[in-house]
């Protein structure tokens, strides 16, 4: 039995290692005073104060968050909607053809998503003369689209383990929808919607390959500039890059972390 436990850990420790390994000496990397990213030129702070001053990239930072933002709530908003209708309505006519319509985007592959996009929004252009060319409202229609499908999922959870007695006796008081829902469901539901929405803006921010089909001139994506970038070789400044990236969503997981620590020490009993 410890033989097989310090196999488990050591397998463990492997798996680990090869995720992480590579992200450390990235991070190691991103402080290089040299061009040359395999070779060690001493330690610098260059490539961060570059960063800030590279227009492009700052750009396109602030259209991938602007993307995000409204793709999530856009995403967030529609995956209630299918989360409740298939909660509480039931069995109802043209379920199962809803449920496979909701599914299909998780495990269909991306490249077949934004390519069905772009075929959508070229037919649209040509029947209703919108969208003129593509840009910063194809992707976060395509982004939204995909997004709620997988919002819907983690608020469909929370749903089924909501007591509807809460609603039933706010309805006995003389409450009516869409105020029972407003006002009572909505904040017992309200960590799932939170969580939606994070999943669909983190999903949103990190998408490559639906972004470059529907995409246009003056539209460019963070990743799409990275992933252009890299191509030509990966430079200190695209490693310092991830390191922000990293340091900000570790700091968000340690803040999230500790808010709910703290909820659940003042809501214990003393």
């Amino acid at each position: 039995m410890g033989r097989m436990n310090g196999l488990v850990l050591s397998l463990g420790a492997l798996g680990f290692g090869i995720l992480y390994l590579p992200i450390i000496v990235m991070i190691i990397y991103s402080f290089n005073a040299g061009k040359l990213v395999s070779v060690w030129s001493g330690a610098s702070l260059k490539w961060y104060a570059s960063l800030l001053e590279n227009d492009q990239l700052l750009s396109a930072f602030g259209t991938s968050l602007l993307i995000a933002v409204w793709a999530a709530t856009i995403a967030t908003i529609f995956g209630i909607c299918i989360a409740v209708a298939f909660v509480r309505f039931g069995n109802f006519r043209s379920r199962l053809a809803l449920s496979a319509i909701a599914s299909a985007p998780l495990v269909m592959p991306e490249i077949v998503t934004g390519l069905s996009m772009l075929l959508l929004f070229i037919s649209m252009e040509s029947l209703f003369g919108w969208p003129a060319g593509r840009g910063v409202d194809t992707i976060i229609i395509a982004h939204a689209t995909f997004g709620m499908c997988f919002a819907a999922v983690v608020v469909q959870a929370r749903l089924r383990d909501f007591d509807m007695a809460i609603e039933e006796a706010a309805a006995d008081l003389g409450a009516r929808q869409p105020f029972i829902f407003l006002s009572i469901t909505l904040p017992v539901i309200a960590p799932a919607v939170v969580a939606a929405w994070l999943l669909a803006f983190t999903l949103s921010f990190d998408d490559l390959v639906i972004a470059s089909f529907v995409s246009g001139p003056g539209s460019s994506t963070l990743p799409i500039l990275v992933f252009s970038k890299v191509r030509l070789g990966v430079t200190p400044e695209i490693n310092a890059l991830a390191t922000v990236m990293i340091l900000v969503v570790a700091i968000a997981v340690i803040g999230a972390s500790w808010v709910l620590r703290c909820r659940l020490a003042a809501r214990s009993p003393d």
